[in-house]
């Protein structure tokens, strides 16, 4: 199993985890936003009249409506990235990381616009009656590369186990676990339930659900993040300025962080952006695919909002209170993970600036410590005084080893290889920078509700979480429809279900890697699509002005 994980991330580093990734998603974004003329800015105001409903008729074909459409794709983009990524993307490039996320929101609003466009454009009606739309059908009926548009659509239905479903089911159930002691397997039965009665209505009783989940979700979580920010007003200023302040020149240490480049802060920012708001992959056409229109730009402009709320309002929101509670910064008391830590042969320290440099140059990759092999003992739960532990890249503090199963202080010997301890037996245990979820954990713990802020993040993973789930199961149903028929969606429900409960209580690391692959698979024949198609997409935006002047001609258009 570790051997295919290990083939795996070769694969994913050649393609989803590559320097030119970001480059070619933004630059997609930057070349569509010069090209026409900066849509997400002249048709932002003018989306939320299409989103009400304000130009639709009654014989328009769709099974959903605009604002349904909005919160089906919003609710499998408004998911863990949104708790755990914009954590992620601090932890490791510091403030100014979100300032990266935010340029790619901004350039994502226009690649989501084209490809909602066009993918609206070129759908069809499926055997069952239902709209049938994505990438794959402007790929076949206006590229004429079906060949293509079928690779598109396996990548699909395999990012909705590896993204929409396995790695949401289980980040719900250890949540579940961690902070109300629920059983995993327990947790999983009973939302393997609700999904299946959800997805098995069709796109109609998903959008149903979606339209009044993802805005209740949001106000669950916007009650608890604000909570924090109005007790941390006084550092929200400081806050605003540290996410600019080092974006030309990277973040400096500060506290347990030992500082970031400005390639950590482009990258993370970036990576944990497109992850976040999905602009360019091509699943949120599918949904949008489905809204009644006559006009394709139309829901072209609704997909707009869509980076907006995600990553511009949400992460945001997220980063303001990571950054204002100055927990991002702090050492925690935590369990060691194997991936986050490395032991080191040799005493160091994080005090001084000298420390610091030796310890950045070492998580950074640029002047690598010596990292220990061999045999130590520990007593009584205490390392030996020679060593070091690196955990999630900060110099680890007060560190007890404790017995696995019994928790107790460990006495005894262990084994470690190229600086990895064997994690069979004990349980590294103490103070480090934390990450991900569990570092927005500790940030709703500092704001007018205390510990009970725990819970808002809990039940908000859950949500923000289930919800992705039942939107990839639409775009995996999609992606089937296409393949082999809309007979073959019932089974595919199935094995989605099943493998949703299964999820909830195993390791999800090979699916957390191959998700990496299938979205670099989806992507990219999505951006040579729309690509291609730029001056058709420029065309189809000339002809619905001309069309809409005529029809409403004391209307005002933002041309």
């Amino acid at each position: 199993m570790q051997a295919l994980n290990d083939f795996l991330k070769l694969i994913d580093s050649f393609i989803g985890s590559s320097f030119w990734f970001p480059y070619a998603l933004l630059g997609t974004g930057l070349f569509f936003t010069i090209y026409l003329g900066f849509p997400q800015i002249r048709y932002f105001r003018f989306a939320f009249k299409v989103v009400k409903g304000k130009f639709d008729k009654k014989d328009d074909e769709g099974d959903t409506s605009h604002f349904q459409a909005l919160t089906t794709a919003l609710s499998g983009t408004v998911g863990t990235g949104n708790i755990a990524g914009v954590a992620l993307a601090v932890h490791i490039g510091g403030p100014a990381a979100l300032f990266w996320m935010l340029v790619t929101a901004a350039f994502g609003m226009t690649t989501k616009f084209v490809e909602v466009t066009l993918s609206h454009k070129y759908r069809e009606k499926a055997q069952d009656g239902t709209m049938a739309g994505g990438p794959m059908y402007y790929m076949k009926n206006k590229l004429n590369m079906k060949w293509l548009a079928v690779i598109f659509a396996i990548a699909t239905v395999l990012s909705s186990f590896g993204t929409g479903s396995l790695p949401q089911i289980n980040s719900i159930a250890v949540s579940m676990n961690s902070v109300f002691g629920l059983n995993q397997m327990l947790i999983g039965g009973i939302l393997a339930v609700l999904l299946a009665f959800v997805i098995i209505g069709g796109i109609k009783r998903i959008a149903a659900v979606t339209e009044k989940l993802v805005p209740g979700m949001a106000i669950i979580y916007f009650i608890g993040a604000f909570a924090v920010i109005f007790n941390n007003l006084g550092n929200i200023g400081p806050a605003f300025i540290s996410i600019f302040a080092d974006l030309f020149s990277g973040s400096a240490a500060t506290g347990g962080f030992l500082g970031a480049s400005i390639a950590f802060a482009f990258n993370k920012g970036v990576g944990r952006g497109l992850f976040s708001n999905e602009a360019g992959q091509g699943s949120a056409p599918i949904a949008h695919a489905s809204a009644k229109g006559h006009e394709p730009v139309s829901e072209g402009f609704v997909a707009i909002l869509e980076p907006f709320i995600d990553t511009i309002v949400i992460c945001t929101v997220t980063g303001l209170v990571l950054l204002s509670s100055g927990v991002w910064n702090e050492k925690h008391v935590n369990e060691f993970d194997l991936a986050d830590m490395t032991v080191l042969n040799g005493t160091y320290t994080d005090t001084t600036n000298e420390g610091k440099e030796l310890l950045y140059g070492h998580i950074a990759g640029t002047e690598p410590l010596e990292v220990y092999t061999g045999d130590i003992a520990v007593t009584n739960g205490s390392l030996p005084s020679n060593i070091s532990v690196i955990n999630a890249r900060s110099l680890a503090e007060n560190i007890q080893i404790l017995d696995a199963e019994t928790g107790e202080p460990y006495s005894g010997t262990i084994s470690l290889d190229a600086g990895k301890p064997d994690l069979s037996e004990v349980t590294f245990k103490g103070e480090s920078l934390v990450h991900s979820a569990a570092l927005t954990t500790i940030a709703f713990t500092t704001g007018f509700f205390g510990e009970w802020g725990q819970y808002i993040v809990a039940i908000g993973l859950l949500l923000f979480a289930f919800s992705t789930a039942i939107s990839w199961s639409y775009y995996g149903d999609r992606a089937m429809t296409f393949i082999w028929g809309s007979k073959s969606v019932v089974y595919y429900r199935i094995v989605y279900v099943i493998a949703f409960f299964l999820a909830a209580f195993t390791d999800t690391t090979i699916i957390w890697t191959l998700s990496g692959i299938t979205i670099a698979v989806m992507t990219l024949p999505n951006l040579f699509g729309i690509l291609w198609l730029h001056k058709d997409m420029k065309q189809t935006i000339k002809d619905y002005w001309a069309g809409f002047k005529k029809e409403y001609p004391d209307e005002k258009t933002p041309e």
